[in-house]
């Protein structure tokens, strides 16, 4: 497994490495620990992770005893299918909390070659990301809100229109996560693949372990991943509180 993932999953799921790298299931009480991943803050009412063969999760003192008890023994590798989903939010409706999102997650590790050659390549840094604010073009490329904190874009244009964008935000001081818009009229044409494998070579030279995560139904942005020169490391899913 990978040391950075291992080492930031201990954080963000209040545990140890040695924690995240055996083969027993993990249940911890939740506190906000320093270098975590930023993500909706707020309460963590429960949240958990599927990864190295086992489930990680984390929560509200009551909430991740139940789930204890409930899952201690379940297979973490099924732990995502839908009838482990269906066990947990029974579950979690006595607490007034339902599933609120569910990702795989992917990583990258090594550089790779990206022909742009077709393509004029602009990267964004910084305030220069700004006079992308408010477009909604974007909105899977950059967040704009805050934390975590936009740091990079690469755009390709051609003929003077841009085509595609991809983005990263420092989720942590480790691991830094991708988004993508591609055009409609430019679908198809690998664009996204080529523009989250130049970002991901970025955040590399950074010294950071760039991340992608992205619906268990989109097959296509998993195909994007994949052809980008990421590998799937982890799913992961967070609750939220019932609103009446």
């Amino acid at each position: 497994m990978n040391e950075i993932l291992a080492k930031q999953l201990a954080i963000d799921f209040c545990t140890d490495v040695n924690s995240i790298l055996s083969k027993e299931n993990v249940f911890t009480e939740y506190k906000q620990l320093e270098g975590r991943r930023i993500f909706k803050e707020g309460e963590c009412y429960f949240k958990a992770a599927s990864v190295n063969g086992k489930i990680v999760a984390s929560g509200r003192k009551d909430i991740i005893q139940w789930a204890r008890e409930k899952f201690k023994t379940e297979n973490g590798a099924w732990f995502m299918d839908m009838g482990c989903l269906h066990n947990l939010e029974d579950g979690l409706l006595k607490f007034h909390c339902r599933i609120g999102q569910a990702h795989p997650f992917y990583i990258a590790t090594e550089k790779s070659d990206v022909d742009t050659k077709d393509y004029d390549i602009k990267i964004f840094i910084g305030d220069e990301l700004e006079q992308f604010r408010g477009d909604k073009r974007f909105g899977e490329a950059f967040i704009f809100d805050g934390l975590p904190k936009d740091e990079i874009g690469i755009g390709a244009y051609k003929d003077g229109r841009l085509l595609g964008m991809a983005g990263a935000t420092s989720d942590s001081d480790r691991m830094w996560q991708i988004g993508i818009n591609v055009m409609p009229e430019a679908e198809g044409l690998g664009i996204g693949t080529m523009l989250v494998a130049a970002i991901k070579n970025e955040i590399l030279d950074k010294n950071r372990l760039p991340f992608y995560g992205t619906a268990m139904s989109h097959i296509a942005s998993q195909k994007v991943a994949l052809g980008a020169g990421f590998v799937p490391a982890w799913s992961e899913l967070y609750c939220e509180a019932i609103k009446h």
